[in-house]
Parts: structure tokens; C-alpha cells; sequence
């Protein structure tokens, strides 16, 4: 049983509170669409937000740009809720990857320091610290799997008296597991070293808190599990330890009295916004806005154990019909991401098959990724399952 807007709800149930929620989401007139760990469609609100901002900008140009900064901290004030964070500590990136970059260019470098992180990141949590090599001398470790998980206690061996970061995804985007943050955060505050993390694949879906698992750094982009645009991102950095970051691309955005133009003067912001050099992507954090209010609308804890009933009948379903299934089957270890493979079909097969029925996921290396929302139905899933060949 779960509790939404002031109503009991039986989660296995097709109810009609569910129900008006997937009336937001006119994909799903089209399509089954279970591919929020890719990109995700829009919902009318998040649409509406954006096409009056476009109207706006249309008719009167940047008349309204004071209501434009407006919604811009409204929207900052909503995204910090989200993660338990002070709105101090919120700006707003073009992407993920933009904020780990600032992360890893920001921290100061001693040739001999190292990064811990997994073997299973998504490039984007890769590259910026690969990168250090050549420019600093710091290497990258990166820390295997076992059985589809990552285990603490690994990233704790790797860890020794040089590593400055740990930057691990919350969500592994090949598995699907689900990292333990607030072990990983006690972790990293026993060692005295940097916590990093990509949430794109668990912001939406799962609750994050940045302050219970000792996060330093965190950055997501919008356009999965958040239902929000691409190009509208957001980053995290606790206030403690935004000092001791190097900002490597101030600009016009980032001092204090920014619109004084021709006062030059070297005085960077007093929070997170210093990370913001330059204009917004204004439609985008409109778009971005309204997709966290209804995030809050339902709350996160409803969110979470509707798409962790779903998926939960998705793996039993796959189960029973003989395919391997790579995502980890505990509540704990997993959000929205199922994958799953068969020795009898390619996961080019599997995909085709279901896109000729309208139901739309991913190929990711030799399976097929599902990442189900909670406007998706139980019967969608059943649908699902019923299209799938045999094995």
C-alpha cells in the first residue's frame, strides 16, 4: 500500500489516481513507452511550461526577462528540495557530464593522487577524469563488478592515502544497480576524500539525499527519470566545500553585480551560481521546473515503489519465460533500470520485435534495457512480456 495526494492506494491496481497521471503523458497514445533511462517524453505541463515561455519570448522579446530570473530561482528552490540540499547550493548546468567536469577540473591536482571509481561507469563519468593523467599525473582505478553489483568493500580496497575522489553512478546504466550512497558517503568522510556522483539514472525515481550520504558533488540532467528537457541540468555542491573548488570556467555569470558590465571586478558569487558563467537555457529550466513540481506532486517514495512494483512483475515475467536477467532482483539494488538477455535472440532482435508492437526500449550491450515510470501500467508490462519470442 502506498499513500499519494491524501489516498490509499493498492499499488498492484490499475487506480484511478494513477490513471489521471498518465493523462499528462500523451506518448502514451502512441506507444508503451519504457525508456526513461534514455530519453524520456514530456508531459503536457512540462510542454506547457515551455511553450509559454517560447510565447513570452515570442510576442515581447526579453520584456519579461525579470520574471525569466524569477523562475529560473523558483526552479532552483524546487530542484534543491528534491536532493535535500540548500538552494545555495544548486546551479544549473547544460548536462551531467558539465558538472562532473567541473568537479574534476576543479579539484587541486598533486602529481601521484588518484580517482577511485567503477568499470561500469557511463563514459560521461569517465573521460573527465581520464583526462587528468596527461595534464596532472593522477590515475584513474577503476573498480570491477561481481555478479551484476558493486561491492563496497571493493571500492574500499582501492581506496589507499593518495585517492582525492570517489565518483561512482547512483545507478549503474548497464545493470542497473543501485549503489549504497550512504555507505559509500561514510566511506569517503572516514577517508577524508572527495564524494562524487552522477544521479541521472536515480534522481526522479528514488530518493537522494545529498546531507544523510555525505555527497560533496552531485549532477543530473533532466531529460530521464526527472521527465524533464535535454539541456537542463542540475549541480550540486555542498557549501562547504565550495571554496575549496577551483572554478575553471568563470564568466560573466559568476561575480557579484554581474550586470555592472564595465565595473570589472574578480569577486566570484558567495554560492553554487558562480558555476553558471553565462546565460541560462531559460526554456529549458521552465521545462525543468515543471517537471520537479510534479515530481513533488506525487512524491518520490509513491514514485519509487510503483516503478519498483512494476519492474519487480517484470522480472518474474521474464523469469518465467527463460531469460537471463541482469539487474540485481532485491528492492535495495535496483531503481527503474531492468536488462535482461537471451542466448537465442539478439538484442537487436528483441528490440525490433518489440518496436513493431509500439513498445519502445533500448539495446545496451548484450541486452535489452526496460526502464518502466510510474505512469506506465501493469498491463503494459503484461503486454510486454506477451510479444516477447520464446527462448
Amino acid at each position: 500500500m502506498l499513500t499519494l495526494k491524501g489516498h490509499v492506494v493498492n499499488s498492484l491496481s490499475e487506480s484511478e489516481i494513477w490513471q489521471n497521471w498518465r493523462g499528462e503523458f500523451p506518448v502514451t497514445e502512441t506507444y508503451i513507452y519504457m525508456n526513461h533511462a534514455g530519453v524520456a517524453p514530456l508531459s503536457r505541463r512540462v510542454r506547457d511550461a515551455m511553450a509559454g515561455f517560447i510565447e513570452d519570448a515570442t510576442l515581447y522579446g526579453a520584456v519579461h526577462a525579470d520574471d525569466w530570473a524569477e523562475a529560473a530561482e523558483a526552479c532552483r528552490v524546487t530542484a534543491s528540495r528534491l536532493i535535500n540540499a540548500d538552494a545555495t547550493e544548486i546551479a544549473f548546468m547544460k548536462n551531467t557530464t558539465q558538472g562532473i567536469l567541473i568537479a574534476a577540473n576543479g579539484i587541486n591536482w598533486q602529481e601521484g593522487d588518484n580517482v577511485v571509481t567503477t568499470a561500469v561507469e557511463f563514459p560521461a563519468n569517465v573521460y573527465p577524469w581520464w583526462c587528468l593523467k596527461e595534464r596532472y599525473g593522477v590515475s584513474t582505478r577503476m573498480v570491477p563488478e561481481r555478479d551484476g553489483r558493486i561491492y563496497v568493500e571493493d571500492i574500499a580496497a582501492a581506496i589507499d592515502e593518495r585517492t582525492r575522489v570517489l565518483t561512482i553512478s547512483h545507478v549503474e546504466f548497464a545493470s542497473g544497480f543501485r549503489n549504497d550512497l550512504a555507505a559509500l558517503g561514510e566511506l569517503c568522510r572516514e577517508r577524508d576524500i572527495w564524494f562524487v556522483v552522477d544521479a541521472i539514472q536515480s534522481l526522479g525515481v528514488v530518493e537522494v539525499d545529498v546531507k544523510s550520504c555525505n555527497v560533496d558533488i552531485l549532477a543530473a540532467d533532466g531529460h530521464k527519470w526527472l521527465l524533464a528537457p535535454e539541456g537542463a541540468a542540475i549541480f550540486y555542491c555542498a557549501d562547504e566545500r565550495r571554496e575549496q573548488l577551483i572554478n575553471t570556467n568563470v564568466g560573466w555569470a559568476s561575480v557579484v553585480n554581474p550586470r555592472d558590465f564595465l565595473n570589472y571586478a574578480l569577486t566570484q558569487k558567495p554560492d553554487a551560481t558562480r558555476f553558471e558563467e553565462g546565460s541560462y537555457n531559460s526554456v529549458g529550466l521552465y521545462g525543468l521546473k515543471a517537471a520537479i513540481d510534479l515530481l513533488h506532486d506525487i512524491g518520490i517514495p509513491a514514485i519509487k515503489a510503483r516503478v519498483l512494483e512494476l519492474t519487480a512483475r517484470l522480472i518474474a515475467g521474464l523469469a518465467a519465460k527463460g531469460y537471463r536477467v541482469i539487474t540485481p532482483k532485491a528492492n535495495a539494488d535496483r531503481a527503474g533500470i531492468v536488462i535482461f538477455e537471451s542466448e537465442r535472440h539478439t538484442p537487436a532482435e528483441i528490440y525490433e520485435t518489440l518496436y513493431t508492437e509500439n513498445i519502445i526500449t533500448a539495446e545496451r550491450g548484450s541486452g535489452v534495457r526496460v526502464s518502466p515510470h510510474f505512469y506506465n501500467t501493469t498491463s503494459e508490462i503484461e503486454r510486454l512480456l506477451e510479444v516477447l519470442p520464446e527462448v
